[in-house]
């Protein structure tokens, strides 16, 4: 089932899928029981993967974010689209 999900595009797989792959992966990197280079190619995997599912959660947490403040009615509501525009900084 491992080989499956390896083949499979990171942005592809569900949160829980790239959950389960990376757990898998750690612990076959924790058996030992991998040459060198597999090892490595699986911790970079692993890497990838886990660098996605932060964003996805980080993401998560802002919608969140966002639901509750619009529930708090005491909240202040956060107004970004009439920010000026910073593109013109690195110019």
């Amino acid at each position: 089932m491992a080989e499956a999900n390896e083949s499979k595009k990171i942005e592809d797989m569900s949160f829980k899928e790239a959950s389960v792959e990376l757990e898998q992966i750690v612990r076959s990197l924790e058996s030992g029981d991998l040459e060198l280079e597999e090892s490595l190619e699986r911790y970079q995997r692993g890497v990838e993967i886990l660098k996605s599912l932060r964003t996805r959660l980080a993401t998560a947490e802002q919608k969140v974010q966002v639901l509750l403040d619009a529930t708090n009615e005491d909240a202040p509501v956060t107004d970004t689209t009439s920010a000026p525009s910073t593109a013109y900084l690195d110019e």
